[in-house]
């Protein structure tokens, strides 16, 4: 399988800069996988389209200010890096900007010295294992010196920071937010329950997978980047009923998927746990977990896509990928959304 099989032309117009004024009126397209329809709705919609007894699954990761600006203590040259995974303590393995610059031992000082780390470790792809020091509690210097992590493709400024958290929000963690979740407001899923649909939460902090393109030309040969999971027992009971009982399970966002898919091929069911996941979905995956997905609208060529195609088709998907084209839906973190049903 090629990775040139999920390339389509994406207009740069259609990459979403900012987030929509109110999230759930952002556009919703529903693509059915048994007869192949697409209906276009606005994000709000989408409770009609679910019903008593489904569960609806969200990631409730909570977005870190991953992004921090300092210097080498020794040269004063700039150096920018992105937290992606707490080892221990206050050892995290980070991802560096022009990384050749930082080799082991090199100390590098963020806000006038309010925080510091020293490389303990260089790995490969730029990644580098950084111990800080500072005074104080680590996620307050964070929110005073950090900022949101944004993908590359966005370059206008986030005026809000908390638009790039779900509203459910809780378990930090994340080096990227869990984008299909933020069309969701506090009132739209109130809505939802009262309906009788069930919400649970499961954890997946979303790491560097999330900035890692494909570039292998065979699907298979590409290598994803683990990142922490963790279902509560309370979840976990509420997901086994709903599979013994053949009601819907919903997962909300490609990150809930690889949760669930990931403990239910390592348990067979569904339990409390936490672990380490590098689950790669392309065509050809059998599911296991989930029934409906609902999920923003991804880059060519990518893991995200690959899910997506996997869940469907890849004859669906790109004739709904071409069709939100043409219908100018906004793509990526702050774009529109699709239900596969």
């Amino acid at each position: 399988m090629k990775t040139c099989e999920f390339d389509f032309i994406l207009p740069e117009s259609l990459i979403a800069q900012k987030p929509i004024e109110k999230r759930d009126e952002s556009r919703l397209m529903i693509v059915n996988r048994q007869n192949k329809e697409i209906e276009h709705k606005k994000f709000s919609d989408i409770i009609d389209y679910l019903k008593k007894g489904d569960v609806l699954v969200l990631n409730d990761t909570k977005v870190m200010p991953a992004r921090l600006f300092g210097v080498k203590e020794k040269t004063k040259a700039a150096i920018e890096i992105l937290l992606l995974e707490n080892i221990n303590g206050d050892t995290w393995k980070c991802l560096v900007k022009h990384a050749k610059r930082i080799k082991e031992n090199d100390v590098v000082v963020f806000g006038d010295g309010l925080l510091k780390s020293r490389c303990i470790k260089v790995m490969d792809e730029g990644i580098r294992l950084l111990d800080f020091s500072y005074d104080g509690v680590f996620y307050e210097i964070l929110d005073k010196l950090g900022t949101m992590p944004l993908p590359p493709y966005i370059k206008e400024k986030l005026e809000d920071k908390d638009r790039y958290q779900t509203v459910y929000a809780k378990n930090i963690g994340s080096a990227a937010a869990p984008t299909a979740g933020l069309h969701f407001t506090k009132e739209l899923l109130k809505k939802i329950e009262d309906k009788g649909v069930i919400i649970c939460y499961i954890t997946l902090h979303v790491g560097l997978g999330t900035f890692r393109p494909v570039n292998v030309s065979d699907v298979t040969k590409h290598k994803m980047h683990s990142e922490f999971y963790r279902m509560s027992e309370d979840s976990a009971l509420i997901l086994n009923k709903a599979k013994k009982e053949n009601r819907r399970i919903i997962s909300v966002g490609t990150t809930s998927t690889r949760t669930l898919e990931t403990i239910m091929n390592k348990y067979k069911c569904f339990c409390e746990c936490e672990g380490f996941t590098d689950i790669f979905i392309y065509p050809g995956y059998k599911f296991q977990a989930i029934d409906g997905l609902i999920t923003n609208f991804h880059l060519p060529k990518s893991t995200l896509l690959m899910l997506v195609s996997a869940f469907s088709s890849k004859e669906i998907i790109l004739n709904a990928y071409k069709e939100a084209v043409l219908n100018e839906y906004k793509f990526f973190s702050f774009g529109d959304a699709m239900f596969l049903k």
